[in-house]
């Protein structure tokens, strides 16, 4: 790794004068292997301690305590970290997914695993600010349990900690004259936060993203750098030596493959056939999309009065209630397989303007279907006799994210299972299937959606998406596996995850915050249930709260920031500006660095 003896004491000696924070930025910094850097790091760690030695400065013994704890808790976060990194149950599979089928079906499975981990951390918010406060104030439910519950969520569940109507509008207090715990406060401000949390979450993704897909300059010398510098010499075992070879071989086929791309030139004749085709195809899909809507909307209908009716008690009724998420579930699993059909027929000349068109279809029905039902729940379900509407929209999300869940785990069988066996067997010249990205994907946003709508309404949905999200990925990985086979022409996807951050950016999540504002600022809660009963909406909980505050001197501050930054026109008026100006700047220094890194690499191949 050295030229000789000297070159490296002369490295650890230069190591060893650099600060701490200099010294590991510039071991991070050096290509080697990461066990060549432990060696130099326990190197130059050993001459710093012999120089003090030398010099006779010893540390005070409290002192050493404190920097052998400080020593042995980063080893240990160290290595905890790295068996974390090999044994994370998912972290092999992408490996073998990439190299079989290369990254346009790996950025499925990547942003399936991003959407888990998203839900994990919903989960935990929720359930540590406004279910477990919720136990300690919670009565005994007299209902009985018979297992239809666990797919129409009503029934017990309806007296439990998965839906608003259970929890109390009381500030929740164990210890006589001690702290207490305002249930009001705690709901809005958790729900409110978290969708904060998630809108920075989601602008840091697509940023990070963004910059790794489009702006980063080792896009422009990808191809020589991979095959010359990409091996990493501290591979020994033969299956993952294999498997490495694998995925570099796939890499670099699909980089190929991008540069070597071929312009067709058509006829005026073909031109004109293939605009028609198009434009045929897009009627046919926004006609689709339309009927789709029309008859989710009446049928909601239908299924409130039906529930109003039945009053959702017995056997007819239970099953009454499974009728909307059924037939919706139903349509977002078969008219997709119509889409991609169209888009076979349009005969895209490259397989990323296919699956780009399949996926606009996709959320344009998806989405509508979204407004329809949001108009149902916000417009007719809201004014209804219901003793409880909120939890009867929460039991509506309920139904649609299981039987949802359901759908997916039977378009795997359907779509792929089946679909091999009368390619294998019956149409043998149909092979094997690919796998669909776009419809793929679209289902996975589709049921975040829901997810985030219903989290006003059922604290703890996160929780069930999240063990749904779970099998999703285990049953996709395996279907993959077996049913499908690699894309017939092989293709670069550096900005298809790029391009799902975005969908689920917009319209998703801004789609639901718009739903979501006005269920907090315009509706009136149930006068019986929930922790807003007897308020004239949602946020009226927080101006009584800043009302109290005003009569508190030490709470000033907050009575100042409510008053003159959150419902200050001005403020985000100005705060928009900033970010609209820095986001400006920020787009003109990424295309100066990426015009002059294309210079660079031009004036390095010539």
């Amino acid at each position: 790794f050295f030229p000789g003896c000297d070159a490296e004491e002369d490295l650890i000696g230069s190591l060893a004068s650099m600060s701490t924070k200099e010294r590991i930025k510039a071991i991070q910094k050096r290509p080697e292997t990461i066990r060549k850097k432990r060696e130099i790091r326990n190197k130059v760690l050993k001459e710093i301690t012999e120089k003090s030695r030398r010099r006779g400065a010893r540390p005070s013994s409290c002192t050493q305590c404190l920097q052998g704890v400080a020593v042995s808790f980063r080893r240990f976060g160290n290595t905890l970290s790295e068996y974390f990194h090999l044994l994370w149950i998912w972290h092999k599979t992408l490996k073998i997914i990439g190299a079989e089928f290369g990254t346009s079906v790996l950025s499925y499975f990547v942003f399936l695993k991003w959407l888990l981990n998203f839900n994990i951390f919903s989960f935990l918010i929720n359930f540590s600010f406004i279910t477990i406060p919720q136990f300690l104030a919670a009565e005994p439910n007299n209902l009985s349990f018979t297992g239809l519950e666990l797919f129409t969520g009503a029934g017990y569940f309806q007296q439990t900690v998965l839906y608003y109507g259970f929890y109390t509008n009381a500030t929740i207090s164990k210890i006589e004259n001690g702290p207490s715990y305002n249930m009001q406060l705690a709901y809005i401000f958790t729900v409110g936060i978290y969708f904060v949390i998630c809108f920075l979450i989601l602008l840091f993704s697509m940023a990070k993203s963004f910059y790794r897909n489009f702006v980063n300059p080792q896009a422009f010398s990808g191809n020589a750098s991979k095959l010359l510098c990409t091996w990493d010499f501290n591979i020994t075992n033969e299956k993952a030596v294999k498997l490495k070879q694998k995925n570099l071989s796939t890499q670099i086929k699909e980089d190929l493959a991008e540069v070597n791309k071929e312009v067709l030139d058509f006829s005026v004749m073909e031109r004109v056939f293939r605009i028609a085709i198009h434009l045929l195809a897009w009627v046919a899909s926004l006609g689709t999309a339309v009927a789709v809507c029309t008859g989710v909307y009446f049928l909601s209908i239908n299924n409130l009065k039906l529930f109003m009716k039945e009053h959702g008690n017995d056997l007819e009724g239970q099953a009454g209630m499974l009728v909307l998420p059924v037939i919706a579930s139903l349509l977002n699993t078969l008219i997709p397989f119509f889409f991609s059909w169209l888009g076979h027929l349009e005969r895209f000349q490259t397989p990323g303007q296919h699956i780009y068109v399949t996926i606009t279809r996709i959320i344009i029905l998806k989405m509508s279907v979204v407004g329809i039902l949001c108009y149902y729940w916000l417009n007719i379900v809201a004014t209804s006799e219901s003793q409880c509407w909120e939890t009867l929209v929460g039991q509506d999300i309920y139904r649609l994210v299981l039987v949802d869940f359901i759908f997916c785990l039977l378009g795997s069988f359907f779509g792929e299972f089946l679909r091999r066996i009368i390619g294998t067997t019956v149409f043998v010249s149909l092979g094997l299937p690919e796998f669909d990205i776009g419809r793929n994907v679209l289902d996975l946003i589709y049921a975040q959606t829901l997810t985030w709508i219903g989290i006003l309404f059922s604290p703890l949905l996160p929780g069930i998406q999240m063990i749904a999200f779970f099998i999703v990925f285990f049953v996709k990985k395996v279907s993959l596996m077996r049913n499908c086979q690699p894309p017939r022409k092989v293709w670069r996807t550096a900005q298809m995850t790029t391009s799902f951050m975005f969908l689920l950016f917009c319209p998703s999540f801004l789609g639901v915050l718009s739903v979501i504002g006005v269920i907090v600022w315009s509706l009136k809660p149930s006068e019986g249930c929930g922790p807003f009963r007897g308020l004239s909406s949602m946020y009226a909980a927080v101006t009584e709260w800043i009302r109290i505050l005003e009569n508190y001197a030490v709470s000033k501050w907050v009575v100042w920031i409510y008053h003159n930054l959150i419902t200050s026109e001005l403020f985000f008026f100005i705060l928009s500006s900033v970010v609209l100006i820095v986001t400006y700047l920020y787009w003109q220094i990424i295309q100066g660095r990426k015009i002059m890194t294309k210079r660079l690499y031009e004036q390095i191949n010539n």
